[in-house]
């Protein structure tokens, strides 16, 4: 169990970390406004797209790896030892 915890706490550190940058660069318009959620600017090239698109998936990745290696999994030993 405490190698699902960790992995699952990498996911969430790296993801999360990784997703915070993104939005700090891309969604961030100033420090007075709202941050890391802000509307997505409209005039973005190529490799700012591209960044947008990698932030949504480290976004259903962090939330979809914690949730599989800390609920998932543990459920699923459970079941199979209950039923051995």
């Amino acid at each position: 169990m405490a190698d699902e915890f960790i992995k699952g706490f990498g996911i969430l550190t790296a993801g999360g970390l990784a997703w915070m940058v993104l939005s700090g660069w891309y969604t961030t318009p100033s420090f007075e406004e709202t941050q890391l959620v802000a509307e997505i600017p409209g005039n973005l090239d190529t490799y700012g797209q591209a960044a947008i698109v990698l932030r949504e998936v480290l976004f259903w990745f962090t939330i979809l790896g914690v949730v599989t290696f800390w609920i998932v999994l543990p459920a699923l030993e459970e079941l199979r030892e209950a039923s051995s």
